[in-house]
């Protein structure tokens, strides 16, 4: 009897661990988190994972807002407008322990901003960062930036000592197929701490009893395990047996019987993406085409074709069943530069289209392949089906290749695709994040993520003075004279903004983030 009495008595301490009864959350979405290294894939659900587990200096709050995290006070200096001087947390642990300082933050912004990282356009205009003591940490810009500390939220922090000792100094090379300690492990100062990981199967996370937002943030759940679920009616099956407690991609098709399931609800609001295609239009000749020594695409009449062939309308009632927004810019409505005018969508012609492609040459249409992920947007291949047919009316004819995102974000990275599908969110709620990324000509600092193999000094240059003009109507002028030149030159095709529908039990109380990123820390559960 005693022996039992310990026994109980031992349960109910750890149950009632910070004052709370143990709570697992299951998770689920349809795709995993392509590495655990934070600095080398900037993609949402990798993100979404490693926020989890890392944190940068300041982060963003569910409803979008900045609020302090691992630095509790930032600004430009008074004396130097190009330095801006973060106060860091003090007291601070990473999950084995170690002391969390300005040599971390250091470490991890130099590591940021190396070849391999994809967060490197993040911090292009970075000239320097320094400690100036154990909690004091510079960024040292090229010209004043006025908008560095809304370009924060996802450099994670890592420990210096710890990426020292595991051989994971530099970040992965992911486009090379690299693997290293750091994609497989984690060590960081977040809510939860990874317990243990199979890609593309379970990820198990687990509360951080040493957190320093203990109290500051409900952080009730204490176990989460994470499961890729591909499949679009494996997974709303998962949540309606109960087997899952949260999905954040509800099938359009699906809405209704979610919601009308009596211990479950669906949540929605508008999220910060927009998903568009992209085309080769820097190359003198195609891979995929059956059209020798010239490219179609880099003929501005085929894309203006394009563009006017694609049925938004249509997409958004048939295959989005109305959870969409269609788009006439590759920018979503919550960012700086996005205005209606921009966005206005162009009339669906096919007629207009056919006169179009003729007078470019290819009346009798060419061959192209388009490249496609189906397991990383909302009914993202059913779109590119859709595509697929409207373009095969003006005498286009693409083939689909549809992979899992593991494997088609590499081709635009390499190059090795001609015509794709991204979808793109905004983080700092800026247009500069969309241009050095997708529109400045692809190089060391910026461009990454341009696969149209675009060009254009006088816009690069633009681009570049971004960072440092601090007048901020000027500034806001040249966004919008970059934006019309993009619009111009057709450089991507917008299809629409996503809408977000996360599913979950009804015990589940949360709101939704418009950047799709559940903040575990935040969830309360009944």
């Amino acid at each position: 009897m005693k022996k039992e009495i310990i026994l109980f008595s031992s349960l109910f301490l750890v149950m009632m661990a910070d004052g709370a009864v143990a709570k697992t959350l299951n998770w689920a979405r349809a795709g995993d988190s392509l590495t655990m290294d934070p600095h080398a894939q900037n993609e949402g659900p990798t993100h979404a994972l490693s926020s989890q587990i890392y944190e940068p200096l300041i982060q963003r709050d569910m409803s979008g807002k900045q609020v302090a995290a691992l630095a509790t006070e930032w600004g430009p200096s008074k004396e130097n407008p190009n330095v801006w001087i973060f106060k860091l947390r003090q007291g601070v642990k990473f999950h084995d322990g170690a002391e969390f300082d300005s040599e971390d933050v250091v470490f991890s912004f130099n590591r940021a901003m190396s070849p391999n990282s994809d967060m490197k356009e993040l911090l292009s205009s970075v000239k320097e960062v320094r400690a100036a003591g154990k909690f004091r940490f510079e960024i040292e810009t090229n010209g004043p930036n006025p908008i560095m500390a809304a370009n924060l939220n996802d450099i994670y922090i890592m420990d210096k000592g710890w990426a020292e000792k595991n051989n994971s100094l530099k970040v992965q090379d992911v486009k090379g197929g690299e693997d290293t300690f750091a994609a497989k492990n984690t060590n960081g100062t977040g809510p939860y701490k990874l317990i243990s990981r199979v890609p593309d199967s379970k990820t198990v996370l687990e509360k951080n009893s040493d957190y320093w937002g203990i109290g500051q943030f409900p952080l009730e759940i204490t176990k989460i395990n994470y499961t890729p679920i591909k499949n679009a009616a494996t997974r709303v099956a998962a949540l309606l047996s109960g087997e899952v407690d949260f999905i954040q991609d509800v099938p359009v098709q699906d809405l209704t019987r979610v919601d009308n399931d009596s211990g479950l609800k669906v949540i929605k609001a508008p999220q910060n993406r927009v998903i568009f295609l992209g085309m080769n239009q820097g190359y003198g000749d195609l891979k995929t085409d059956n059209i020798q020594g010239k490219n179609p695409l880099a003929d501005l009449r085929v894309r203006q074709a394009m563009n006017i062939a694609i049925n938004r309308t249509a997409i958004q009632k048939i295959v989005m069943r109305g959870q969409s927004i269609p788009a006439g810019v590759a920018m979503p409505p919550f960012v700086n530069g996005w205005t209606k005018q921009l966005d206005a969508i162009p009339s669906s012609n096919l007629n207009d289209a056919k006169a179009l492609m003729a007078a470019a040459g290819y009346g009798d249409g060419f061959n192209i392949t388009l490249n496609c992920p189906n397991d990383r947007y909302i009914n993202d291949e059913a779109i590119c089906q859709a595509v697929v047919g409207m373009f095969g009316q003006i005498g286009i004819k693409v083939n689909l290749d549809a992979k899992p995102k593991a494997q088609h974000f590499p081709l635009i990275g390499k190059l090795e695709t001609d015509f794709y599908m991204l979808g793109w969110g905004v983080p700092t709620y800026d247009s500069e994040y969309i241009f050095n990324f997708l529109v400045h000509t692809k190089g060391d600092k910026r461009g990454s993520w341009n696969g149209t193999r675009y060009s254009n000094s006088e816009i690069d240059k633009k681009i570049v003075s971004l960072a440092s003009q601090t007048d901020l109507k000027k500034r806001d002028a040249i966004i919008a004279e970059i934006w019309a030149q993009v619009q111009r030159d057709l450089l991507y095709l917008p299809i629409h903004h996503q809408v977000l529908n996360w599913g979950m039990a009804k015990k589940v109380q949360t709101s939704v983030s418009p950047d799709d990123r559940a903040r575990f820390k935040y969830f309360t559960i009944k």
